[in-house]
């Protein structure tokens, strides 16, 4: 049952029992409805107490029913809080650890809300393009007040408990040793003849020019809530509590949650959230799949990457040896990881003595033997297959049996990697994405042999690392960079036919992404995409360019770090500056090859650089290399800056409709370098069948 039901003298315990988190899925409300009406129905029972089994009272709705009938079945939440909110008998929620979205709103349907002090206390229901649904936005301002009410649901931040602990939410807070269940059944008993009951609807909001706060905190939230329209109406709404009667503006409530969960912005935020976690399930590797255990760890390379690959395993705890070839390198390396954390002290974020423990966490070596016993090493060397043999021969040769190695290669083939070793099994992809202490995204590659037990292994370990696990197989360049190449070959084209980077870059920027392709690669370094491109032109002879990209690299402007790339910089600043050099170039070189430049439309600048990413996206899905179109969408959510109100490149190409992304890529092979627009089979079968990526 996901509900237990207990008598203890005379009060009843209603235990919410539905883990993870005690979500209110249909079986759940159903289960408690028939509870409260048990304990209506008997007379030796004076009083009620709710309360939550496991880590949670209760995380609000069960995931596993959204956007599913279930989700808005009899009895409703609304229902189950009505069925609450009308007792003859009080009904005292028990809250700890966890409370909140409708796990909130059911609590402040009861008569009275005790919890424990660290109980987290939301209603994050922004977070997913949505307002609270069953009242919370008429009830939380009632406890709380206008202005602490509306900060709590237009942020959806969690608070704990003690610090609400004056305010009319709760009734009381225990002491931190308490036993919350025992606390309750005595609390119950001093509340089991209060008549009336209290009802939290009964409350009015007070604000005095309630009018000009709600207009400064509309202004306010407008300006920060970007393209995403849920803030705003949560403001709307909560502000009905104010000039609405209470059953009004549980009204208004519904039609504007109603009308939100059918917008755009919503479907891809509920999109991405299902998408993380399901990016961490793979079929043929079971939850109960055994891992190994990581405690120490070591990174090859103590550059930019291999730096901030080393701050991850120290932010999560894990000591990390950082080799080197030479010690000079070495001492910068450490001196920059050791200035990065002083830099976030001096900000408030770390106090000294966490400063002095992370610090403390990094150690430097030489030599290969002082790393054999850690669990992980990561090689973050440079991205050329024999400086990457010659890694891993020597990593086979010192680590402990059982330790895995990973490398953090872009591109290169990782299966030719493993087999420079005698355990092939132990080798995996971690693919960080540059800065590899701020991104969240890490790309693991499962090669041929990876043991099992090492993907799971790595999946676990990014968690532990505060990082979204995305598994691709093997190929040159995995989900991310593989896909960004079509998209770059594009951006290519589209300079030779009459585009300037600002051009492109400004159309893709204003579509929602959070840079566009030149000022990427300024910001990554031109160089590197060209070793790579100088790779793949001995590897794929037959797959056509622009030389735009090469020329200006030839030019010796390779982004930022030289001061001058796609844009002008100036000394010490970030800040793209039109470059009358680079465009001439750009112009030059299409007369050069014969091409009349032309005007080209920003929606076409922006079709051709999603629909690249889209078309080879469905080459991947086919070819097994990525498990489902939402990994790729996760993959360009947390790795690329594709924009979230879009929920990835995949979603957004169901959003616009197979059909009609395959209609404008037939549009455009009808143009220079139209072998580029073949269309992916699994797309044409999709469209042709009125089917989607994602379901």
């Amino acid at each position: 049952m996901s509900v237990d039901y207990v008598v203890s003298g005379n009060v009843a315990v209603i235990t919410l029992n539905n883990p993870p988190v005690n979500g209110l899925g249909l079986e759940t409300r159903t289960a408690a409805v028939s509870a409260v009406h048990r304990a209506l129905a008997d007379a030796t029972v004076k009083a009620i107490v709710l309360t939550g089994a496991g880590k949670a009272f209760s995380g609000g709705a069960d995931i596993k029913e959204f956007n599913s009938p279930k989700a808005l079945a009899e009895p409703s939440l609304s229902t189950l809080i009505n069925v609450v909110e009308s007792s003859t008998k009080p009904v005292i929620a028990a809250l700890h650890t966890i409370c909140m979205g409708g796990g909130l709103e059911l609590a402040l349907g009861c008569a009275y809300r005790v919890a424990m002090p660290g109980t987290q206390i939301a209603l994050p229901e922004v977070k997913l393009g949505l307002l609270p649904g069953a009242g919370g936005t008429q009830r939380l301002p009632r406890v709380l007040g206008l202005e602490m009410a509306l900060n709590m649901i237009v942020s959806g931040a969690f608070v704990p408990s003690e610090k609400l602990a004056d305010t009319a939410l709760f009734d009381a807070v225990f002491a931190p040793d308490a036993d919350l269940l025992a606390s309750a059944i005595a609390f119950a008993q001093q509340v089991v003849d209060v008549r009336p009951l209290p009802k939290v609807r009964d409350r009015k909001v007070d604000y005095p020019n309630h009018e000009a706060f709600l207009q400064f905190t509309r202004n306010t939230v407008k300006a920060m809530a970007g393209p995403f329209p849920a803030p705003l109406e949560c403001v709307e709404t909560v502000a009905a509590s104010m000039t609405h009667t209470f059953e009004d503006g549980l009204k208004f409530e519904r039609a504007r949650f109603m009308h939100l969960a059918q917008t755009s912005e919503s479907l891809a935020l509920r999109h991405a959230f299902f998408a993380e976690r399901l990016a961490s399930k793979v079929p043929d590797v079971p939850v109960t799949t055994p891992v190994r255990p990581i405690g120490r760890a070591a990174v090859i390379g103590a550059g930019t990457m291999g730096g901030g690959i080393a701050m991850n395993f120290v932010n999560a705890g894990i000591p990390v040896m950082l080799l080197e070839t030479g010690q000079e390198a070495l001492d910068k390396g450490i001196a920059t990881i050791r200035q990065n954390y002083a830099n976030t002290m001096k900000k408030g974020k770390l106090t000294q003595a966490q400063f002095e423990q992370r610090v403390s966490l990094v150690k430097g070596t030489l030599a290969y033997a002082d790393i054999a016993q850690a669990d992980i090493v990561v090689e973050a060397v440079f991205e050329d297959m024999v400086v990457k043999e010659s890694v891993f021969r020597q990593l086979d040769a010192v680590m402990k049996p059982g330790a895995i190695l990973a490398s953090n290669t872009s591109t290169l083939d990782l299966d030719r990697i493993a087999a420079f070793t005698r355990r092939p099994q132990d080798v995996v992809g971690t693919h960080f994405f540059s800065p590899a202490n701020v991104m969240k995204l890490l790309e693991i590659v499962r090669g041929k042999h990876t043991g099992k037990d090492v993907l799971a292994t790595t999946l676990a370990l990014s968690k532990k690392l505060k990082k979204i696990g995305v598994v691709s197989g093997v190929c040159d360049g995995f989900i991310g960079n593989r896909m960004i190449e079509q998209y770059s070959r594009q951006a290519g084209f589209l300079l030779e036919e009459g585009c300037l980077p600002e051009q492109v870059d400004k159309a893709v920027e204003k579509f929602g992404c959070a840079m566009g392709p030149f000022r990427m690669g300024d910001l990554a370094g031109n160089d590197i995409g060209w070793y790579i491109r100088k790779r793949r032109y001995l590897d794929k002879p037959d797959i056509v360019y622009s030389k735009t990209a090469d020329l200006l690299c030839e030019m010796g402007r390779y982004g930022q770090k030289t001061g001058a790339g796609w844009y002008d910089y100036k000394a010490g600043e970030r800040t793209a500056y039109s470059s009358e050099a680079v465009n001439a170039m750009i112009v030059q070189h299409s007369a050069d090859i014969g091409v009349e430049r032309r005007k080209i439309s920003d929606v076409e600048i922006v079709e051709r650089l999603v629909y690249a990413l889209v078309n080879e996206g469905a080459r991947l899905l086919e070819e097994g290399i990525a498990m489902r179109a939402s990994d790729i969408d996760m993959v360009y959510l947390s790795g690329y800056g594709f924009p979230l109100f879009r929920g990835g490149p995949m979603f957004y190409a169901d959003t616009v409709g197979l059909f009609n992304v395959l209609m404008a890529m037939e549009k455009y092979a009808a143009g220079r370098h139209g072998d580029a627009w073949a269309p992916a089979p699994l797309l044409v079968t999709l469209a042709a069948e009125g089917k989607r990526f994602n379901g």
